[in-house]
């Protein structure tokens, strides 16, 4: 059901701002950044072993992730959990009380299916269900 930590979304104002850092002093390869429009986010991914650092921008005042940095700046914004079937696992967790942000999927950073689960159901974390594209 599960497959891996996907990624840590990281919520900052500014991507350039990130990327000497995480390139120039630690080394890491940036993988590519991409404009989520339905999202309101620019996203830079950077790969570190089976996992990636997920660095993600707003484009818009009124985006998730503007909201957040106004109310806490920036820093770790969500976990993300690989599952290889996200809309059974969306119905399991709601069978099981869970509280959902996205009750259907909605598409994310390269192109995945993902859904949010609500902090208040994981003990404060905002936990992502991510399912990978499907080949076409």
């Amino acid at each position: 059901m599960f497959t891996k930590i996907d990624h840590i979304g990281i919520a900052v104002t500014a991507l350039d701002d990130i990327l000497k850092f995480y390139q120039d002093a630690l080394g890491l390869h940036l993988h590519e950044i991409e404009e989520v429009p339905e999202q309101k986010v620019r996203v830079a991914m950077f790969p570190v072993g089976e996992t990636n650092l997920e660095f993600l921008e707003p484009t818009s005042p009124d985006s998730p992730i503007a909201k957040f940095l106004e109310k806490k700046g920036q820093g770790i914004h969500h976990v993300s959990i690989g599952v290889e079937d996200i809309d059974r696992v969306l119905a399991e967790l709601k069978a099981r009380g869970a509280r959902l942000i996205n009750e259907t999927p909605v598409i994310g950073a390269g192109g995945k299916r993902i859904a949010f689960v609500h902090p208040a159901s994981t003990s404060g974390i905002l936990l992502e269900l991510s399912q990978a594209p499907l080949p076409r």
